[in-house]
């Protein structure tokens, strides 16, 4: 007999895909469970969890907006709405137990697993927490977390287990080693160069691109090669210049520019060492792989979480951090050389990296839920 288990965690790719990535360990730990996602058709998990194969029931749901406006009367109607329709699907088909990733899609499956008695597991993937978990975290019977310093900052942090933030299984499943020259030659880049990959989201970093481009005539001798995803945003800025900055340095490293990486598995491959900023994706899939990195925190994250995040990692010796006021040129040559050149310092770093990072994090987010639903079978 089949057993339902609901799942939610929308909006942006950092809440979808570790989603995704648990609902698939919990059908292969518990082939007699269907993982069944609720979502909202104007955000991303309406294209990425259908492509992943699941089920998907589109429901109403709010943002509440981060400063007065006339969107925050429409929030009370939707949440009510969206527990409703929670609640509604939840008793159709049966389900035995709720895992949400947080964003405002979580919260009407967070109160109709409450109101209904079902078990309920949330998953943060920052070092701070956002609102929707906060708040549902006084009810969760457990919350999963991806950074320990994290537990202080809910209620209940004897509810709190470090799980690790689930990572999408093409970046979990890669050898690096193996698929590293057919990734250089994919991007157009030389089999032996040391190998710094740049980038700042799909929409690109103006600071990160910046810095990079006026790094290009300060690595003197050092025998690199840049891959620098620019963002769609950034890539014309981007092209206009690093033609200025080859014309000025004809001598400077190999350089690839594209506007967007399709594959990030393949970009890792190719990657000795890393330039982002320090979302709990990117953090999770750095760690997973052991790559080093350099980290410039998004300065208008909420609660300034990139930061905290960033700063876990460079306690751990897996990461330089570099405040994105204080980005320039030297500071960005300063902080990647010595992981670029050293073999020792990137070995450190790369120990490090993999040392903090869990490649067991969507099984153990899984099995919290399972062990709940069969205590309560």
């Amino acid at each position: 007999m089949t057993r339902t288990v609901f799942v939610a965690g929308g909006g942006t790719a950092g809440h979808v895909f570790p989603a995704i990535a648990v609902a698939r360990e919990l059908s292969r730990l518990a082939p007699d469970v269907d993982p069944v996602f609720v979502g909202v058709a104007d955000r991303l998990e309406a294209r990425l969890v259908p492509e992943a194969g699941f089920r998907l029931h589109l429901i109403e749901a709010a943002a509440i907006p981060r400063r007065p406006s006339p969107k925050l009367l429409k929030v009370p109607s939707a949440l009510r709405a969206g527990v409703a329709r929670c609640t509604q699907l939840m008793a159709e088909e049966g389900a035995v137990g709720v895992a949400t990733f947080g964003g405002y899609v979580s919260f009407p499956l967070d109160r109709a697993a409450v109101r209904t008695g079902r078990p309920l597991v949330i998953h943060e993937q920052n070092s701070v927490p956002g609102l929707t978990n906060r708040v549902a975290s006084r009810w969760a019977d457990r919350t999963a977390i991806s950074f320990p310093g994290s537990a202080p900052r809910f209620r209940h942090r004897e509810r709190c287990v470090v799980t690790g933030n689930p990572v999408r299984s093409d970046v979990l499943e890669l050898d690096r080693d193996a698929a590293r020259p057919a990734a250089r030659a994919a991007f157009g880049l030389e089999p032996d160069r040391p190998t710094l990959l740049v980038f700042g989201g799909s929409q690109g970093a103006r600071s990160i691109n910046a810095a990079v481009v006026a790094a290009y005539g300060q690595w003197g001798g050092t025998d690199l090669q840049i891959l620098h995803a620019a963002g769609r945003d950034g890539y014309a800025a981007a092209a206009r210049a690093w033609d200025q900055a080859r014309a000025a340095h004809p001598d400077g490293p190999l350089v690839k520019l594209v506007d967007f990486i399709d594959s990030m598995s393949q970009a890792y491959a190719a990657a000795d060492v890393v330039v982002c900023r320090a979302g709990a994706t990117s953090i999770a899939e750095l760690t997973v792989l052991g790559l080093p990195s350099v980290l410039v925190p998004y300065p208008h994250a909420t609660a300034d979480h990139q930061t905290e995040n960033a700063r876990a990692l460079e306690r751990a010796g897996a990461a330089v951090v570099i405040p994105d006021a204080d980005l320039d040129a030297a500071g960005l040559v300063q902080a990647a050389s010595p992981l670029l050149t050293d073999p020792d310092r990137h070995a450190s770093a790369a120990r490090a990296a993999r040392a903090f990072g869990r490649p067991d994090a969507a099984t153990n987010v899984a099995r919290l839920l399972l062990e709940l639903v069969e205590a309560r079978s």
